[in-house]
């Protein structure tokens, strides 16, 4: 079988990470099937993916597609969202029209069995590009009814998907919501590399990378991994921090960079740097940009927090943390809060609570004990809920199933 996968960037955020352990797995369990890639940009993502033996390439999407998005759903985005539930884009004329040709003839060339797009603007490109008979599945990471322009789309497009993956219950019953009876939704949990991201391994010297000197023996680290993309909550992280100080050596980490085009849904680091320096803690915060080995930034933390400001629709760095034995503070709603027990593999905060978030972090860190007894529930409750197999237990009969349904 031939699996053709669609995603917007070549980038790796989490959900291009989660898409590459999909297709090394299917890789391990079918090594005969054909995985091919198309990416709306150059970048590691591809790099990845040949690695991986699968045959990838990039047809860039034009600058006016890459920076559209629901964060700036005003001009270009309600034009597109007009023209487009009219009669499509590649009649509407509008500047994704020739990308569309250019999508839709790659797809004719390459014959996929099944079509697997991951990311909005290639679960609506993809809709409208495939060849007629061809299975696609929507891969949906993200809650699509707080999104005005893609709401819309996904639901006047539903009725050329075949099925739809939602990575975690939150997520399906969102997209349900949207799209109602007219749309097969099956959920599987993300997976994690359970052998990559585990307790033992290289640590990263996150001092060095922040261009900051070590601390004194007995700081307690604290990281927050994360895409700049300003619901992440860098600032509920940064303000928690202010609440802090002096009641214990600490030390914070702020680990990501932006990756996403998407006009203004993104903070940056510059930014960030100012507020810290305002809330008077840039002395114990240290920035390091993008890092490639989560891993090893996850070994080198005693304390991994998450802050989204909202509801996750799964939370892959919590898992990541679990995964890695450590004790993972989570904002406790949508997708994250299916995927840990509070006060037994993680401690949990509401979104957006910057006192709570705060005392979640001193309750960690002036306890040892706590400590290594959540990081270790956490643990074992990665490997119960995030393992590979799971995944391609659960993905392979999809597969199979649209691929047969269209022969």
């Amino acid at each position: 079988m031939k699996v053709l996968y669609l995603n917007p960037t070549g980038q790796l955020g989490g959900a291009e990470r989660s898409l590459l352990l999909l297709m090394e797995s299917i890789k391990a369990a079918r090594p005969k099937w054909q995985l091919e890639l198309i990416a709306g940009a150059e970048g590691p993502l591809i790099d990845r993916a040949l690695e991986l033996g699968v045959r990838a390439t990039a047809i860039p999407f034009p600058r006016a597609l890459s920076r559209l998005g629901d964060s700036s759903a005003s001009g270009a985005g309600r034009r597109l969202d007009r023209l487009a539930l009219a009669g499509g884009i590649g009649r509407a004329g509008v500047p994704g029209a020739a990308y569309l040709y250019k999508l839709r003839g790659a797809i004719a060339e390459r014959a996929p069995k099944v079509i697997h797009s991951n990311g909005f603007k290639m679960h609506i490109l993809g809709a409208w590009a495939r060849t007629a008979g061809t299975p696609l599945i929507w891969h949906i990471r993200d809650y699509v009814g707080s999104r005005p322009l893609m709401s819309r789309l996904i639901r006047a497009n539903a009725h050329r998907c075949t099925a739809a993956i939602a990575n975690s219950n939150s997520v399906a019953e969102d997209l349900r919501s949207v799209c109602g009876g007219n749309l097969r939704v099956e959920m599987i949990y993300n997976a994690v590399d359970l052998d990559k991201f585990n307790p033992r391994g290289e640590a990263a010297d996150l001092d060095k990378l922040a261009g900051m000197d070590a601390p004194a023996s007995g700081t307690i680290r604290v990281g927050m991994i994360a895409t700049m993309a300003r619901w992440k909550g860098h600032e509920v992280f940064l303000r928690a921090l202010s609440k802090l100080a002096g009641k214990f050596p600490l030390r914070a980490y702020v680990i990501g960079g932006s990756l996403y085009e998407t006009l203004g849904s993104q903070h940056r680091i510059e930014d960030l740097r100012k507020m810290a320096t305002e809330l008077g803690v840039e002395h114990v915060v240290g920035f390091t940009g993008f890092l490639d080995d989560t891993a090893a930034a996850m070994r080198a933390l005693d304390i991994v927090v998450h802050a989204s400001t909202e509801p996750e629709p799964f939370g892959l760095a919590i898992a990541e943390g679990m995964a890695c034995g450590k004790p993972v503070i989570a904002s406790g709603a949508g997708g994250a809060a299916e995927i840990v027990e509070p006060k037994v593999d993680a401690l949990t905060h509401r979104p957006g609570d910057v006192d709570g978030l705060a005392e979640c972090i001193e309750r960690l860190a002036l306890d040892g004990e706590l400590r290594k007894r959540i990081g270790a529930a956490a643990r074992v409750s990665a490997e119960r809920q995030f393992g590979r197999e799971r995944l391609v237990a659960g993905i392979l009969p999809i597969y199979d199933g649209v691929a047969s349904a269209a022969a």
